[in-house]
């Protein structure tokens, strides 16, 4: 059995270790849990609305109002023609992440899972709302994180997206996020939401003010969740990126330190069975770089359905892939692509 690396070994891994050892020990570790895979899904993203009461520094995607230029607040109609337009058969998820609108209250969000609900096929999975807008669904209701996450498991959803854990780091937070749903409260939606037996991944934005201690930290924290629940299904590192926000002056981190992360995340992260690789935030070349360095999963075909990344400099302006692309990803590493669904069972062709 593989003996647990503790923080102060972590970080010897990060300074010490060159970029081959590395990547023949983050390999060994992925392909113990995953063999030859590397997973992919068909799915498209919705992100109801990019008008958010919270400022975070990082955010290229956040508007103030509705009437900002770059602002869009989806309304029902509008939420059912684009479930309609993105839908493409054999797709097995749609995510759904946006932001915290001042001026919708719970009721908005319930509807926005009831349409998708109605308008997609039973076998395609909501994975819906991150645990900051889980936070603001809570606060404006007065209703508790098991309580909210029960209603929207009983109107459709099946999982969480990761996002919103930033940096756990409390004086961090205090700098990039500082009226964000705290690390504690992030790290409590998500084990509330593994009681209910929804499934969630994690994730971690890297690549800003923080230091790499500040980046095992978080990595260990997010593993003491797993050793209880054991629902975390799979950890995607983002890398923050420049353009168009207020930490634009910070400029981006090396390709070296972005894998040397990723390899990190694989071998800390030893109960969490899959590391994403997010192609739409890397570039497909980078995003394939990752494989040799832990990661195992590729995302999905995603249709041009997000902006998150693109509004933030991130080289796919339009991104969309086929599973014909996805699989060369794959084959350009000596992996074998596999389709997977939102739960990792391989969709069979």
């Amino acid at each position: 059995m593989r003996k647990r690396v503790n923080a102060s070994q972590a970080l010897s891994l990060y300074e010490e270790q060159d970029m081959n050892v590395l990547s023949l020990l983050a390999t060994s570790i992925r392909e113990e849990i995953n063999g030859k895979r590397v997973w992919y899904n068909r799915n498209f993203h919705l992100e109801p609305s990019n008008v958010c009461i919270h400022r975070c520094s990082f955010c290229s995607y956040r508007r103030e109002n509705d009437s900002e230029p770059g602002a869009w607040t989806m309304e029902p109609n509008e939420i059912r023609e684009y479930c309609r337009t993105k839908y493409e058969p054999g797709m097995t998820e749609v995510h759904v992440v946006g932001s915290v609108h001042p001026q919708k209250d719970i009721s908005y969000y319930y509807n926005v899972i009831d349409i998708i609900r109605s308008e997609l096929p039973a076998e395609v999975t909501i994975k819906a709302f991150s645990a900051v807008e889980i936070d603001d669904m809570c606060r404006s209701s007065g209703k508790s994180p098991q309580e909210v996450l029960s209603e929207l498991k009983k109107r459709g959803v099946s999982a969480l997206p990761g996002g919103g854990a930033e940096i756990f780091n409390s004086e961090i937070r205090k700098s990039i996020c500082p009226d964000k749903a705290d690390a504690g409260r992030w790290l409590d939606i998500h084990r509330a939401a593994h009681k209910l037996g929804l499934r969630s991944n994690a994730t971690m934005l890297f690549g800003h003010i923080e230091s790499r201690e500040n980046r095992i930290e978080h990595l260990i924290a997010l593993r003491d969740l797993q050793d209880s629940t054991g629902g975390f299904d799979a950890f995607i590192p983002l890398l923050f990126k420049s353009a168009n926000n207020p930490m634009s002056h910070l400029g981006e981190i090396d390709i070296i330190e972005i894998l040397k992360t990723f390899a990190i995340s694989r071998v800390v992260l030893d109960n969490i069975p899959h590391i994403k690789s997010y192609w739409p935030m890397l570039g497909r070349e980078l995003c394939q770089l990752t494989l040799l360095y832990g990661a195992d999963d590729i995302d999905g075909t995603v249709n041009n359905s997000t902006k998150i990344y693109s509004m933030a400099g991130a080289q796919e302006s339009s991104p969309s892939m086929s599973a014909v692309d996805l699989e060369s990803i794959a084959a350009g590493c000596g992996y074998q692509a596999a389709e997977r669904d939102s739960f990792y069972n391989e969709v069979k062709k």
